[in-house]
């Protein structure tokens, strides 16, 4: 019995190894000296550099997580130096223990990113293909709702369109729930449909696409100013759901930020000042994701990097004929559980995409 105990902690402790060296912890401990040595200087808190405190948080708090799980490894193995029979429920419940605690260090290893615990603005566009890729982008929808639920999440619909004959043009909705943009940031890009269309008499097999943007939900003590003077506010009647008072005033609300183009319209809350309150923050949540876009498109000019149009360059193939697969072509994970996926079972690409981002970054 002992030996079997002696190789579950070599494994654990191998694992612990593994992530250590992937969180590159020794290079994070000098990192660590010198932040502590910036913060220590007389005229640090004059400025308060916030990122600096918080990238100290971050390198202290994955040193310690690392740093206490090698602790309960040591300590497991001075259990066996006194190993008795009577002691085996204790060291199974540890190890037990020990797993969740590696499982839940993965992670948040995963979901690191400044945004990653905030709720998620979607948007679903239907590409070139009428009545087809609008009803894939329904398809879409439905996806994501039912991948919500799955995870107890709120689905709040912002503003839609509806094709006359079937599906969506496009649809807007904001996903709450606790690492909402963690987990959906993955499915950002271009989706592609295969299959035998049901809208088509002769039955041939119909390629659709469609896009799916994804942003975090800002909270309004971010840094990013909108000026009066750049807003251009329109109303309008709403055309979704909202109940009698909505349909009949002019209710709905489209922002557009000159400076920058940017439109967002909101149709779904039951007074004008709601729609245009949530308007506002969808709009300081896609400037703060321009914002970012543009600081990382500096950082790639200057390393001599090149970008994919996202347009046109699918990110995950839906194939329903004349074969079975939804492949990821970001990872390479890929699975037959078609109908699966549709139903909202994509945590497994949601995962294999961090792991991917992970390894790439690190």
């Amino acid at each position: 019995m002992i030996e079997k105990f002696e190789n579950k902690i070599k494994d654990l402790e191998e694992e612990v190894l593994s992530l250590e060296k992937l969180l590159k912890i020794e290079e994070k401990k000098f990192k660590l000296k010198e932040l502590e040595k910036k913060i220590s200087e007389p005229d640090f808190w004059k400025n308060k550099d916030t990122n600096t405190i918080e990238e100290l948080k971050s390198i202290k708090s994955e040193i310690e997580d690392i740093e206490n799980l090698k602790q309960r490894i040591n300590h497991l193995k001075e259990f066996l130096l006194i190993y008795d029979p009577s002691y085996e429920n204790d060291i199974n419940k540890e190890i037990e223990n020990f797993n969740k605690n590696l499982e839940d260090l993965r992670t948040k290893i995963l979901f690191s990113e400044k945004f990653d615990n905030s709720n998620c603005i979607v948007e679903i566009n239907s590409g070139a293909g009428g009545i087809e890729a609008c009803d894939w982008a329904n398809m879409l929808f439905r996806m994501y709702c039912r991948w919500a639920e799955d995870k107890n999440f709120k689905i709040k619909v912002i503003e839609e369109l509806k094709n006359e004959e079937a599906g969506l043009k496009n649809i807007t909705f904001i996903v709450e729930g606790f690492r909402a943009y963690g987990f959906l940031k993955s499915e950002k890009g271009i989706h592609r449909l295969v299959r035998i269309s049901p809208f088509d008499a002769n039955k041939r097999r119909h390629t659709s696409f469609a896009s799916v943007s994804v942003i975090p939900q800002i909270e309004n003590d971010i840094d990013i100013e909108i000026s009066p003077q750049d807003l251009k506010i329109e109303t309008f009647r709403a055309s979704g759901k909202g109940g009698q008072h909505v349909n009949r005033t002019d209710s709905a609300v489209r922002i557009t930020h000159i400076p920058t183009g940017l439109v967002v319209s909101c149709q779904n809350e039951r007074s004008q000042h709601q729609n245009k309150e949530l308007a506002l923050n969808i709009l300081r949540s896609k400037l703060y994701e321009l914002k970012e876009e543009e600081r990382k498109k500096t950082l790639e000019n200057i390393r001599g990097e090149k970008r994919k149009i996202e347009w046109g360059s699918q990110i995950r193939s839906y194939v329903l004929y004349p074969y079975l697969l939804v492949k990821d072509h970001r990872t390479g994970y890929e699975t037959s559980s078609a109908w699966n996926v549709l139903d909202g079972k994509i945590d497994d690409f949601i995962f294999a995409y961090l792991r991917y981002i992970f390894s790439k970054k690190n």
